[in-house]
């Protein structure tokens, strides 16, 4: 019989659905689509970066595993440079603490919602295999011994319960608090904050209570030994190996060593940082030391670990790591607060000596490990990716399939801006080992950041390392005087932050936009450039009608500024940064709000400063925020838009090609009828808003969504809203979020023409930080009028521009937030030396495509649909020799395309594929006949779309406000999935999420961290092999040797039967109210996620056969049930009949 597939039915309703908006008489069918259903399923992959919020940390001594928990309940597992791993609590709880069932392959964790869970790391995906929640104490401490199977917990209230770890089940015993502590003492000694066993004898049990009080629990006679009372309060407590000894720190910022069997009076009290007064009184107290650790070594004095315990007076100093090492005291300053820290040690036994080889510390927002064998305690160069957040992430780009040779270029470049002064050693956390990817190809994740840095990561095989990191803070000068503060005037902070980054894989070509309306062009070389001035360009890109109102309230005639004039070949611009121009009342003009440097500019190897551009000021008004940037090597143009209008740039001649405000590109075509006003009227602070006649909102394909509201100019938030890693982050158009998440009701409002327009604070969501803004005032007539157009997107490409064109030509396409395409024709002069002499012509082609939405994303295909990139330039060392550099320079440029159809003549048709927030559309040309249409979504928007190959073939990826990721094929637009994947709760992952080849996709899923999914059916497959695995069998070190003379006279480690203790033949069994037993998903579920690899097929059928017999098992449970059923009824009929079978019929 033949399976029945559902997806292929959708897939020909869908196909019958998109086909019949396509027109008829289109040569569209010629081209066969490959791409089906059954290859796309959504699945996340790998997550790289820093745990966002840490709270608690553990480490396998055998394994080499680190383990670290979050508030949001989420754990990171850690092994080698490359093997990492994520699990997630359901409940996301915060996780208080972690204890490692050492070189088992287990994880147990302790939640602040009071419960316990068991995680099972031996196969690559852990999943909880038992669970316990508390229900009537609160968890503050646990405690498992090492090789042991009962597991102790304090509880708040001061009591321990015991807890078996291989069922998960409480245990009869308990050691309550009132037994513990002396009868006479009336206080309560507060909750259990310490739990440890003896290291030389595991029936005695080691209490600390937060009140100060210690206890020596004898397991076996259920009595405390001895008691220790001090008048602090304890945070933590550490045992000497030969347990004769132990250590508790105070919240006095005091240590206090005390001898097991001398509990009168501590053997020694000990201030780190206290101050010793010369009359012999108590040192001045200091701050909490929060954990002490005691560790020996076979050759010298014991080091003491510890964190806080600074002096009260030192006020504005950083957290501070304490390592005491006999007569010495070193103190290593954090750059942020100590979370917690663990002492590798060479021995996972207590009772051993401890040879501690390094320091891991958790900071809030770094993982430090230092050196503890090496003089002045150096740090080892930390091989995970989690600098991820150095700076707040401000956008992301994704490349997959990349040249193979850029990785290199960019590793060399990069090896040579690594810091010195590290350990030698290798990296302790070892444990592990890497998946078996098959993917071969370089993938390369770009971020920008707030600080105005650009880092280049390799991708590749379910990695993340760092390349390259490129500085663009140093192209400005960051001097800042009382009167001169321009870095202020768009936004409060980071004036540098990067908001679009465009970069050319081939070519390797860079082109970033700042927040501060600057553009700078870099091009790579792996050789240093000689130091020189930095090249500026400044563009006048301003705007203005009638309805513009300045915030003076000045009356301003109705002329456009000089930089939007229609000529497009204005004159050249200066190299240097422009003086300020202010007017006699002070109204700013012609002046750019950051300062180029004007010292020399030395130009280390790899990225280097072609050219900056910078929008100024113009009267009065600061320059809008860039909201979109393309480059193109090939034509050797950068090109840049925002409200106002658009500007390109040649940065092989420096010179402006074209500075047009927006309503000027339109010419004649202007669909909207924008009509200026009266010149009497006074402006409104918009830079650049203009009104669209009532009468063209009637258009079918008409923007209905607030896209094109006004934007705020100065960014700024307030600060309770302000997210601990995303301040200061300002976005280019806040625009696109409005539509989603601010009540803008968008009418048709009737202009009053002789009334002065009110002004309002209207919210704008700051897509830079997940908080509002308020822009200086907003008017709520260009708000409901939806005036405000925006450019959003750019695409080169030699395409046809014109219905009547029969060659293609180069051209360029620009989007806005209308909804419109417009298209220019480039003419570009021969390649060579005349390119660097003759300019460049762009010329308007008349062609007006629209949509509805803001536009998103324009590519074009072929005749067969292969996807036809823009040409490009391949790259040469632009640093080379002079001989050869002019060589280079004579020699024709050749343009390189990846498309096979590139070189050929171009007499066939091609296909523009657009895609707005709302639509897709699939144009023929040179016919420009729309002959494929798919609306979307209809109640949300597309936050992200890209054309991306995969499987040999092209589809249209989309990420809506919603949460749904779609893909369409295409050029037919069929919908091939469509997944509520991720709902919008931040806008972190609007700013950065990002599709690219092959099926993958990756966004920010916290301030820290970076979350890769594929939506590629055969990668979801092939995961499992291409994940790391934690567990690795190693042999348990042997116990340490007792020596003759301890075992003769009984010294040495006594050993405890706990079974027999606290097993329920002899403890009885605990209260069932105490505690609920959860069973976790970690049995068939956790065997599914082991089937991989080599034996990965016997293990599926092994499963498939557990499963089957699982159900064949509950269906002869149900028969039998059945039969029990039938005879009981069977039995109850007979007896009815005997009952009534001598009584007449009048008798019923």
């Amino acid at each position: 019989m033949k399976k029945f597939n559902i997806r292929k039915v959708l897939d020909g309703l869908s196909s019958v659905s998109s086909s019949s908006s396509s027109q008829p008489g289109n040569r569209d069918n010629d081209i066969q689509e490959t791409l089906q259903s059954e290859h796309f399923q959504l699945c996340k992959t790998v997550r790289h970066g820093f745990p966002y919020q840490p709270s608690a940390m553990a480490f396998d001594p055998v394994q080499k595993i680190l383990a670290i928990g979050t508030q949001n309940g989420s754990l990171r597992l850690f092994g080698r440079p490359g093997v990492e791993c994520y699990c997630q609590h359901d409940n996301g709880a915060a996780v208080i603490q972690l204890q490692f069932l050492i070189n088992e392959g287990a994880l147990v964790s302790a939640l602040a919602d009071d419960s316990i869970h068991l995680w099972n790391l031996r196969q690559k995906r852990p999943a909880i295999l038992h669970s316990l929640k508390f229900n009537r104490e609160r968890i503050t401490f646990c405690h498992l011994p090492f090789q042991s199977k009962w597991f102790y917990v304090g509880t708040e209230r001061g009591n321990i319960h015991i807890v078996n770890v291989e069922s998960f089940t409480l245990s009869g015993y308990v050691i309550m608090w009132n037994k513990a502590i002396e009868l006479s003492s009336k206080a309560h000694p507060g909750p259990v904050v310490h739990i440890s066993d003896n290291p030389i004898d595991e029936g005695k049990l080691l209490i600390g209570f937060e009140s100060g009080t210690v206890v020596l629990w004898d397991l076996k006679s259920k009595k405390a030994d001895y008691r220790y009372t001090y008048d602090e309060a304890i945070h933590s407590v550490a045992w000497h190996h030969e347990g004769k000894q132990f250590i508790c720190s105070h919240s006095d910022g005091s240590l206090t060593i005390w001898n097991v069997r001398s509990p009168a009076k501590s053997a020694q009290i000990i201030t780190p940082h206290g101050k010793q007064p010369k009359d012999g009184k108590k040192p001045e107290p200091c701050k909490p030391i929060l954990k002490v650790e005691y560790k020996t070594t076979r050759a010298g004095d014991p080091f003491m670990v510890l964190s806080g315990g600074l002096s009260y007076d030192t006020v504005g100093r950083r957290p501070c790591l304490t390592v005491m090492h006999g007569k010495s005291t070193a103190v290593l300053e954090m750059d942020y607060p100590i979370v917690d820290f663990l002492t590798l040690c060479e021995t996972p036994y207590p009772n051993d000596v401890q040879e501690p080889y390094a320091v891991v510390v958790l900071l809030e927002k770094d993982l430090v490990v230092i050196d503890l064998a090496q003089n002045g305690y150096p740090i080892f160069e930390n091989p995970y990716p989690l600098s991820i957040h150095e700076s707040p992430v401000t956008c992301c780009e994704y490349f997959a399939d990349c040249p193979v040779d850029l990785i290199p270029a960019l590793y060399s470049v990069g090896s040579r801006q690594k810091r010195q002064g590290y350990s030698k050693k290798e990296w302790p956390i070892s444990g592990g080992n890497w998946g078996l990817g098959s993917q071969s190809y370089p993938e390369i994740i770009i971020t920008g950041h707030a600080d105005g840095s650009v880092k280049f990561w390799d991708a590749s095989a379910m990695m993340l390392q760092v390349l390259y990191k490129l500085k663009t803070a140093k192209v400005f000068d960051k001097s800042r005087n009382k009167d001169d503060k321009p870095n202020t005037d768009i936004v409060d902070e980071d004036p540098f932050a990067i908001q679009i980054l465009s970069w050319c894989p081939e070519s390797r070509m860079l082109c970033v936009a700042g927040v501060s309306a600057h553009v700078i062009i870099y091009k790579f070389s792996k050789q240093e450039g000689a130091t020189e001035v930095v090249q500026l360009l400044e563009v006048r890109l301003q705007y203005e009608l009638n309805d513009v109102e300045s915030p003076e309230g000045d009356q301003v005639p109705s002329l456009p500024t000089p930089g939007a004039t229609s000529s497009s070949q204005p004159p050249a611009p200066q190299s240097q940064p422009s003086t300020s121009s202010s007017s006699s009342d002070g109204i700013r003009d012609n002046v750019p709000c950051l300062k180029v440097r004007s010292t020399p500019l030395k130009q280390s190897a790899g990225y280097q400063v072609e050219l900056v551009i910078q929008l100024v000021w113009v009267s009065g008004e600061p320059p809008q925020q860039i909201t979109s940037l393309g480059v193109n090597s090939s034509c050797g143009l950068v090109v840049f838009g925002n409200s106002n209008g658009l500007a390109i740039v040649d940065y092989l001649q420096k010179t402006v090609l074209l500075n047009r405000g927006i309503i000027e590109l339109y010419g004649s075509n202007d669909p909207y009828q924008r009509q200026p006003r009266s010149p009497r009227k006074t402006r409104q602070p918009s830079g650049g808003l203009c009104d669209i006649n009532e009468g063209s909102t009637t258009s079918e394909d008409r923007c209905k969504s607030p896209t094109s509201a006004k934007m705020s100019r100065k960014l700024s938030l307030p600060t309770e809203l302000k997210p601990d890693l995303d301040k200061g982050l300002r976005h280019r158009h806040s625009h696109l979020f409005k539509k989603h998440f601010s009540n803008v009701d968008v009418q048709k409002a009737k202009v009053q023409k002789e009334e002065m327009p009110r002004t309002r604070s209207s919210p704008n969501f700051n897509i830079r930080d997940n908080s509002f803004s308020r822009s200086r005032s907003s008017s709520v007539t260009s708000i409901d009028k939806e005036s405000q157009e925006a450019i959003t997107s750019f695409q080169f490409c030699e395409t046809f521009t014109r219905k009547t064109d029969s060659a293609a030509a180069p051209s360029l396409w620009v989007g806005t937030t209308l909804g419109t395409v417009l298209v220019f024709v480039l003419n570009l002069p021969p390649a060579g030396e005349q390119r660097l002499l003759q300019p460049v012509i762009v010329l308007p082609s008349g062609t007006l495509i629209r949509l509805k939405g803001a536009i998103l994303r324009m590519s074009f295909l072929d005749s067969t649909g292969a996807l036809y990139p823009p040409a490009c330039e391949p790259w040469r060392e632009p640093n080379a020799p002079n001989d050869k550099d002019e060589k280079d320079r004579l020699r024709k440029r050749r343009p390189v395309s990846v498309s096979p159809s590139a070189s050929q003549e171009i007499s066939e048709n091609q296909y523009a594929v657009i895609c707005s927030e709302k639509q897709a559309k699939v144009i023929a040309l040179p016919s420009q006949n729309c002959i494929y249409k798919h609306n979307i979504t209809e109640t949300s928007f597309v936050l992200r779309a890209d054309m991306v190959q995969m499987n040999n073939s092209i589809c249209l990826a989309c990420f809506c406000a919603n949460g749904h990721i779609m893909t369409l094929s295409l050029p037919s637009l069929r919908p091939l999935l469509d997944v509520n994947y991720l709902p919008l709760t931040d806008m972190r992952i609007a700013r950065t999420f990002c599709f690219t080849n092959n099926g993958q996709a990756l966004y920010l899923v916290s301030p820290t961290e970076m979350q890769r999914i594929t939506y590629s059916q055969d990668m979801c497959e092939n995961l499992q092999e291409m994940l790391g695995e934690l567990f690795t069998p190693v042999e348990t070190p042997e116990a340490p040797n007792r020596g003759f003379f301890k075992g003769l006279f009984g010294g040495g480690a006594q050993s405890l039967d706990r079974e027999e203790l606290f097993g329920e033949s002899v403890a009885g069994k605990a209260s069932r109210s105490l505690a609920q037993h959860i069973p976790g998903p970690g049995g068939i579920e956790g065997m599914k996620g082991a089937a991989s690899g080599v034996v990965g097929d016997l293990a599926r059928a092994r499963i498939a056969l557990d499963e089957r017999g699982q159900k064949l098992g509950e269906l002869d449970e149900r028969t039998a049930a059945m039969m029990a059923s039938a005879e009981s009824f069977s039995k109850h009929a007979h007896d009815m009949m005997l009952k009534c079978k001598d009584k007449k019929w009048y008798q019923f």
